[in-house]
């Protein structure tokens, strides 16, 4: 059986354009074995070196074992460091911290809790600017809580005017009014709220 330098020497000697006959003469082999190792990719792969144990390789059985006997708790790298540091160990701390990271589940992504009402129940309304300076343009969105149907009406201002006019054309739209209203502090609606709020403490 040919050994791998042999194999690795065909390969070489063929892709420096020498034919079957050739290789074979410079590698004392026989035709019919060169040709069979340039046919066959696996007889005449060449297996390099395996690679070299890291310094941290030894003690990672030692982080494992230690990171699920604190679970649920966390081990900090730098404490992990320290008591790798009295066994022996040579390495830095990066290469700790990426392995002890890389041993740690990601945290469980949130649920979304989508904020839903009673049909016909509430109505959130808000400005979304589009274009600023002299040729301004917005954007009125309401979207009904519970079906979450949105109607958007631009205009040239937010003004309080155009404010009545696009909830009066939303009613239309989706064929009634909801009980309720919300604003996300809408400009047009605060100095309304500030107002109501100081004829309240008048009173």
């Amino acid at each position: 059986m040919v050994g791998e330098e042999a194999a690795l020497e065909i390969r070489v000697l063929h892709r420096h354009g020498k034919g079957i006959r050739e290789i074979a003469r410079a590698t004392g082999l026989s035709r019919n074995t060169v040709r069979r190792y340039l046919r066959d990719e696996a007889a005449a792969r060449y297996k390099g070196r395996p690679p070299r144990p890291g310094k941290l390789d030894p003690f990672k059985g030692y982080v494992v074992e230690r990171l699920a006997a604190a679970a649920p708790e966390r081990i900090p790298a730098s404490v992990l460091l320290g008591e790798l540091r009295e066994r022996g160990y040579a390495g830095g701390y990066t290469m700790l911290k990426e392995f002890v990271a890389g041993l740690t589940p990601a945290p469980a992504p949130q649920p979304t809790v989508r904020f839903e009402t009673a049909p016909g129940e509430q109505m959130q309304v808000d400005w979304a600017v589009m274009r600023r300076g002299a040729d301004r343009l917005s954007v009125f969105v309401a979207t009904l809580g519970w079906s979450r149907a949105a109607y958007l009406e631009f205009v040239t201002d937010e003004r309080l005017e155009a404010l009545i006019a696009a909830h009066e054309n939303a009613f239309l739209a989706f064929g009634g009014a909801p009980r309720e209203v919300l604003y996300d502090n809408t400009r047009t609606v605060v100095p309304l709220r500030l107002c109501r709020l100081m004829c309240r403490e008048r009173a």
